[in-house]
């Protein structure tokens, strides 16, 4: 499945991808149900064969799920689309505070 703005999955539709790393990738999104923005973290296609790779998505997810903090986004939902791929939901993300995520850290 390609990941496209304009997109929707369930009541989410995709705006514009705001990054990308080593286990996935994050697209800002707007929940139509609830009229917000939030993220949604796509695992890598080429991951969704590898059982160990899908757990380690699940157990990231779990484990950010049960973390309250300021600078650690929540998740709010795991879910697999139909080919199958899986993705989790978070709190809104803004650009901005990714930049702010990845600069590197001055030496104290």
């Amino acid at each position: 499945m390609a990941i496209e703005a304009g997109q929707t999955l369930l009541q989410y539709r995709l705006i514009e991808q705001i990054g990308e790393g080593g286990m996935g990738v994050v697209w800002k999104a707007k929940d139509t149900t609830l009229d917000r923005e939030v993220g949604i973290k796509f695992l890598p296609a080429g991951f969704s064969a590898d059982p160990e790779r899908l757990a380690r998505f699940e157990r990231e997810a779990k484990v950010l799920a049960s973390l309250s903090h300021p600078n650690i986004a929540g998740i709010y939902g795991l879910h697999e689309v139909p080919s199958p791929r899986r993705w989790t939901r978070t709190a809104a993300l803004h650009r901005d505070g990714i930049r702010r995520w990845r600069r590197p850290r001055r030496a104290t």
